[in-house]
């Protein structure tokens, strides 16, 4: 009997038709000896078709339960369901679509099983990266932010299914001014004694036919200590360097000096004095150079009108100016700050984009003053981002590396914070934060 269900379908309808028209033929032949000819022949066709439909609805009810398993089971894979197969012992050809499917049920099973575990290692890395990332959705609603963006933005809670500028409320002021700036950048959190370093990047991408957007807050403290390191190592020969090749010469023209007033040669002296002068002047204006960055005086605020500041920059360095108000005072040290002011508007104008797009702009905020110097020059890569606040870091060829540096040292000498951020449509922006007093 195993063998027989085991035959392909087509033998089972040929074998039950060809057993119906030989039975019918036969039925018809016996009844045919009481009935006339066409009776015998209806009552014959009615009872032997009757006997054959019976016959293959029996015949196929196995095969519907297998139909409709099989509808099943893609119901279940179509909602991410592998976990079960089929099996038929039935008709062989249907037996060979079993095993098509349930092969194919391995294979997707086996090919969920390794989604999960990259998903899996792919969460675990996303969650204990000391990056923090943020991805938002075209609504601005955060879909996901790992362990360190939830420490950074929302006191260990999770951001998931939050709307993220109500996220950014509740961040350090800061934060919400790089985000709110948009583009790349880099930014400190914190004070003098105890600051962070961030690098902001933001990318834009599509995910399930939506506007996705990735924001990655990297800390940058511990490898710009690193490279400050390794920058003051790298002064110490400069200074070392700049030292011998003066004090070399000058050693060498007092030894002479003494020779020649013991000789008595003494109209030679005057050439060898003003050399040693020459050599001395020159290394006490190396050295002063070096000072005025390093031994920076206390800031001397005093109430200074931002319309007069602003001006007398003006005549100093081209520049667009913007202040509100108009009439503002702030308490600053004014020579301190011009400074700044003027190495950074020099910069801008150095940046490559055109002169009359060289903005500083003055507004008053609620917790202080922003000043921003801004350019449509080229803006800075994320190498340049990183290391443009350190002492002596230049990209240009006869740069000192100090501009950035002493805007840095003097903003927060007032208690302020200083950003660098890349604007849209190219160009840079350095936004300076100053406390009302």
């Amino acid at each position: 009997m195993r063998v027989l269900r085991a035959l392909p379908i087509a033998a089972w309808m040929i074998a039950l038709a060809v057993i119906g028209i030989a039975a019918t033929a036969t039925a018809t032949a016996m009844l045919s000896t009481w009935l006339p000819a066409w009776a015998a022949a209806v009552i014959a066709a009615a009872c032997i078709g009757g006997v054959v439909g019976i016959t293959i609805l029996r015949v196929l009810k196995p095969m519907r339960a297998l139909f409709r398993a099989l509808a099943g089971t893609v119901a279940s894979y179509r909602d991410g369901d592998f976990s079960f197969g089929l099996r038929w012992s039935g008709a062989a050809d249907l037996a060979e679509l079993v095993a098509s499917h349930n092969a194919l049920g391995d294979a997707l099973r086996e090919q969920r099983l390794g989604l999960v575990q990259r998903e899996l290692l792919l969460d675990t890395m996303v969650q204990n990266t000391p990056v923090s990332m943020v991805l938002i959705d075209p609504n601005r609603r955060v879909v996901l932010g790992n362990l360190a963006a939830r420490r950074m933005l929302g006191g260990g809670r999770r951001l998931e299914g939050q709307a993220f500028d109500t996220v950014l409320e509740h961040a350090e002021p800061a934060v919400r001014e790089a985000f709110e700036r948009g583009g790349d950048g880099m930014f400190t959190v914190g004070r003098e004694d105890d600051e962070d370093i961030f690098h902001l990047s933001r990318r834009s991408f599509r995910l399930n036919g939506r506007l996705h957007e990735l924001l990655l807050l990297r800390q940058l403290t511990a490898e710009l200590r690193r490279q400050e390191v390794q920058t003051w190592k790298k002064v110490i020969r400069v200074i070392s360097h700049e030292l011998n090749n003066s004090l070399a010469p000058i050693a060498s023209l007092a030894h002479s000096g003494t020779e020649l007033l013991r000789r008595g040669q003494h109209e030679r002296l005057p050439e060898a004095l003003a050399t040693i002068e020459e050599r001395a002047r020159h290394l006490e204006g190396f050295i002063r150079d070096y000072a005025r960055f390093a031994k920076l005086p206390a800031p001397r605020a005093a109430a200074v009108e931002w319309s007069r500041f602003v001006a007398q920059l003006q005549t100093q360095v081209e520049c667009v100016a913007d202040v509100h108000p108009a009439n503002g005072v702030a308490h600053f040290d004014a020579a301190q700050l011009e400074q700044a002011l003027i190495n950074l508007l020099k910069n801008a104008h150095e940046s490559g984009g055109p002169p009359e797009q060289v903005r500083l702009s003055v507004r008053r905020m609620s917790e202080g003053w922003r000043i921003e110097v801004q350019d449509r020059g080229s803006g800075m890569n994320a190498a340049v981002l990183a290391n443009a606040l350190l002492p002596f870091y230049s990209t240009k060829r006869h740069g000192t590396g100090l501009g950035l540096a002493l805007a840095r040292e003097i903003v927060e000498a007032h208690g302020g914070r200083i950003a660098l951020l890349n604007r849209e449509g190219g160009g840079l922006c350095v936004s300076m934060v100053l406390p009302d007093r």
